[in-house]
């Protein structure tokens, strides 16, 4: 069992941008410190929602000022990037890093995002498809040779190659049913969102197709990480993890709600992401603690309920989401350190043994 922090780089607050962004890589250099597998930024565009442009520019920070924390992408989408030179970013990382890179890519799914870029959303899967196999040709390939609807290469040398062979691990974010068995043909690993809506018995219906891809390509089926993305706050209380956590969570709700959809049509292959907007519709924060989209409360109780939630869910990979709407620093690094020093040992205690 794994932790990972995954870091939004959103400001709702009035706060400066430098004010944001030193305080999120303040975060993410403790994550090290404190213990915790590996940090995510997640690429944003264009609102308040987040502005980590370039997740990659703050994993290069990152990677000369830490030695044993992985660095991931919470994730890069693809869409809006010739995969080249994804390909060639992510290997430079992984050799800076020596070997700590996992790229995670996925489709987005903001219309404000595709419109600033000017793609066309509801080609956002083939785009990504022909990106992720010119990405493991130039990982693998001395030449890189691609014909598709999309992109076309003729005999291309593609450096550097990365540290890790014969790649960084690759994980796909799935948000729509077919979208598993497609990760698991890939043989990429798994980011799921419990906090975008997605019920147990969801994740375990995709992890069955996942295994199924898969085996269709030929790979262990029982191989592959489960990454699952979970809001989680700990305080010394629970009622004070209550009371710190309500306003960021209800920011987030009511956020995505404004940009998942364009004048209120979800994107076909994206349904998974209307949840989320009628979760903000029926906002209330005491409903969200009896889901499983959120987790907080006092390190006890985190330690119980995650247990629970690694176990129904079926991941072995935990991205907390702590930091959001603009929660201060100081309370995020308080929680981080209690589930340091009083949860994840619990947790991975019952879940290994």
């Amino acid at each position: 069992m794994e932790f990972g922090m995954l870091h939004l780089f959103e400001n709702p607050v009035n706060k400066t941008e430098r004010e944001i962004i030193k305080e999120q890589m303040e975060l993410m250099l403790a994550a090290e410190t404190l213990g915790f597998d590996s940090t995510w930024p997640a690429e944003h565009h264009f609102s308040e929602y987040g502005f980590c442009a370039s997740p990659q520019l703050s994993l290069a920070a990152l990677a000369t000022q830490t030695s044993k924390l992985r660095l991931g992408t919470g994730v890069v989408v693809l869409p809006f990037h010739h995969p080249v030179r994804v390909a060639e970013d992510f290997a430079f990382l992984d050799q800076l890093s020596d070997g700590r890179i996992n790229l995670g890519l996925g489709r987005g799914y903001q219309p404000i995002e595709y419109r600033g870029y000017g793609v066309d959303q509801t080609r956002s899967r083939e785009i990504f498809n022909e990106g992720v196999e010119i990405i493991r040709q130039s990982w693998t390939q001395d030449r890189v040779n691609f014909q598709g609807e999309h992109y076309q290469i003729e005999d291309l040398e593609v450096r550097p190659h990365p540290y890790q062979k014969p790649t960084p691990p690759m994980y796909s974010a799935v948000l729509s049913p077919e979208s598993f068995r497609l990760a698991g043909r890939s043989g990429m690993h798994l980011m799921m969102s419990a906090a975008f809506g997605a019920t147990p018995e969801q994740a375990q219906r995709g992890i069955s197709e996942y295994r199924i891809g898969r085996q269709e390509a030929g790979l262990d089926p029982n191989d592959g990480r489960i990454a699952c993305l979970l809001m989680v706050y700990v305080a010394d209380s629970t009622d004070r993890a209550h009371k710190e956590f309500k306003d960021p969570v209800e920011w987030y709700y009511n956020t995505i709600a404004k940009y998942v959809a364009d004048k209120g049509q979800v994107v076909k292959g994206y349904e998974m992401y209307s949840k989320t907007q009628q979760l903000a519709s029926n906002l209330k924060f005491e409903t969200l603690l009896t889901g499983t989209s959120m987790v907080c409360g006092d390190s006890e109780h985190c330690a119980e309920r995650l247990i629970e939630l690694t176990q129904s869910y079926g991941f072995n990979e935990l991205l907390v989401w702590t930091r959001l709407g603009g929660l201060e620093t100081p309370k995020v690094l308080r929680s981080m350190e209690l589930l340091s020093d009083a949860v994840m040992p619990v947790v991975r205690k019952a879940i290994n043994s």
